[in-house]
């Protein structure tokens, strides 16, 4: 009589076969940085969290800071922990510890998501505005660093002197692919309709822009520089990989939130996530991403989505 395989038998194989292939099903470790800011971070943290867990693919924990003025050494994260930390932040700078702790995180490699007003925060921390490349207000001027914009379809620097930051009304705008090979790009349209958002314009900084992923066209008409601006990037920095999405002004509610409920902007911030947390991205292009002509809306943040 033959000899069977015991279940038992079976299941330490495939488990030590998932490990030495890497085959875990166990999701990615998320962390958001929230708790002060001038936009209305009590929604948008949640909107994030939302987006990111009901893809199946992240595990999410929230760290807030203490109020404005409040105690900031109490605020001490263990960033080290997390495969991605994501930036929903502008507010007090936090203490000596906690700038240690995450430039510590970034510098051995760790994966960072700036999202919207994250890089209006930390005006005066040199190394955090090398993270972030580009930033807005807070004081921001030529001593930040150049403006940088699109010229003839290509990044240029400008020295010229001004305020850094600013932004025409609200609206929808398209979308324009600068690099479609990138794996946070691969298979999405070249041109997409993003939906009711600001875009940050005159933004400056040291620029240290890798990818230039996405652009838009701020248009003067609406308040903006009439340049093509840089919205959506990745930033050379050492080891880390970290991902700069400029997109996603939060409404007053989640339930009225067009910014981050339109289906692009989840999909960047998901593709965005995977890669910065691992370096590639295995998510297929969702059958509801906007065309160039027509926003798409995702008014319960992806639940219907598998986000594979």
């Amino acid at each position: 009589m033959r000899n069977r395989i015991k279940p038992i038998q079976f299941l330490l194989i495939v488990a030590l076969i998932s490990t030495l292939f890497g085959c875990s099903n166990k999701p990615l470790k998320a962390l958001i940085v929230s708790g002060q800011n001038n936009h209305n971070w009590p929604v948008s943290h949640l909107a994030i969290k939302e987006i990111l867990e009901n893809s199946k693919m992240f595990a999410t924990d929230i760290a807030l800071t203490p109020p404005a003025g409040g105690n900031m050494n109490s605020f001490n994260p263990q960033f080290d922990k997390y495969d991605v930390v994501v930036l929903d932040y502008n507010g007090d700078r936090w203490s000596a510890t906690t700038d240690s702790a995450f430039l510590d995180y970034v510098q051995k490699g760790g994966g960072v998501i700036v999202y919207h007003a994250a890089d209006n925060a930390f005006a005066g921390w040199d190394e955090f505005n090398k993270i972030i490349a580009l930033g807005g207000w807070e004081g921001r001027n030529e001593k930040s660093g150049p403006y940088c914009y699109l010229e003839n379809g290509k990044l240029k620097l400008d020295h010229s002197p001004g305020h850094g930051g600013s932004h025409g009304m609200q609206r929808e705008y398209p979308m324009h692919c600068r690099n479609a090979r990138h794996p946070i790009t691969k298979d999405l349209p070249d041109n997409w309709m993003h939906a009711q958002d600001e875009m940050y314009d005159r933004m400056r900084g040291p620029a240290n822009i890798k990818d230039l992923l996405y652009s838009g066209a701020a248009d003067r008409n609406t308040g903006g520089s009439g340049r093509e601006e840089p919205l959506v990037f990745t930033v050379d920095y050492g080891k880390a990989r970290i991902f700069h999405i400029m997109l996603g002004h939060c409404g007053p509610t989640l339930e009225n939130n067009p910014a981050m409920q339109c289906a692009g902007f989840q999909t960047l911030l998901l593709r965005g996530a995977e890669w910065t947390a691992t370096g590639k991205v295995t998510q297929k292009v969702p059958d509801d991403f906007p065309t160039e002509k027509a926003v798409s809306l995702r008014k319960d943040y992806g639940k219907g989505k598998s986000g594979k």
